[in-house]
C-alpha cells in the first residue's frame, strides 16, 4: 500500500504527464492539479483536477479528442504505428 506521500507524488507525476500531453496539441489547461483531499485518503484513488477553461479552450480539447477518435477509427492509431 502506498503512503500518503507516494500517492500525492503519483498524482503530481500524472497531472505533468497531462499538463504536457495538453501542451503539445496546443492547449492549456491553467487549473490542472492534484485533489489532495483524495490522495491523503486512504481507499479513494487520487485524483487529478483539470480544473476549468474558456470556451475556446474546451473547443480545442474537443477538437483533438475527436480528431484522435477518427484517426483509431480509420486505423491510424498507435496500435497501427507501431507495427
Amino acid at each position: 500500500m502506498l503512503t500518503v506521500r507516494e500517492r500525492q507524488r503519483e498524482a503530481e507525476e500524472v497531472a505533468a504527464e497531462l499538463h504536457t500531453a495538453f501542451q503539445e496539441v496546443g492547449i492549456t489547461l491553467p487549473s490542472i492539479g492534484v485533489d489532495a483531499v483524495s490522495c491523503a485518503s486512504g481507499y479513494l484513488a487520487p485524483l487529478v483536477e483539470l480544473g476549468r477553461c474558456n470556451l475556446d479552450t474546451a473547443r480545442r480539447l474537443a477538437g483533438v479528442l475527436v480528431d484522435h477518435a477518427r484517426s483509431l477509427a480509420a486505423g491510424h492509431g498507435p496500435e497501427e504505428r507501431r507495427s
